[in-house]
């Protein structure tokens, strides 16, 4: 299977799920310098492709262990899986971070690159195991509360058609 990579997501279509998923994030806040990252592709499943957002590392993060729906890229990022989505390949661009121009962040988004890279084979069970939990238990568990409703997102991404 190929490496996943980054992507960013068209903030239009993030708009249009953030009905569907209150767990979305938005691609930026106000004085945030860069959009949002996405890795994909971290599973795809009836002809869906899923991709996760990446959050910046937060003091809040150094006291959070890894889980099923949350792992650490080291001190730089974390990976929110539970908040992953469908992206249909019109509403994503591949990030090539080679022509960043800030170096800083260059640098950044290639430490976190590498480490993506080591544990991606994790990132991808975990992915596709919170998938079927959520798909199994609804919204009976803490951690199915968590995720966004893949099926619904699903029928959401089918449906979209860009303005």
């Amino acid at each position: 299977m190929e490496n996943l990579k980054f992507y960013e997501v068209d903030p239009k279509y993030i708009d249009y799920l953030v009905p569907l998923a209150p767990h979305m994030f938005h691609n930026k806040k106000p004085g945030q310098n860069n959009d949002r990252k996405y890795i994909g592709v971290v599973f795809t499943i009836n002809g869906f492709e899923y991709f996760a957002p990446l959050s910046s590392f937060k003091d809040k993060h150094k006291k959070m262990k890894d889980g099923l729906d949350f792992i650490k890229i080291k001190n730089y990022a974390v990976i929110n899986l539970n908040t992953m989505f469908p992206v249909p390949p019109s509403e994503r661009t591949y990030v090539n971070i080679n022509t960043e121009k800030n170096p800083q962040y260059r640098n950044l988004l290639l430490a976190e690159y590498r480490f993506i890279k080591a544990i991606q084979e994790k990132i991808r069970k975990n992915a596709k195991t919170l998938y079927r939990i959520k798909l199994k238990d609804g919204n009976s568990t803490a951690l199915a509360k968590r995720c966004n409703d893949f099926s619904a997102l699903e029928s959401a991404c089918k449906a979209y058609k860009r303005t």
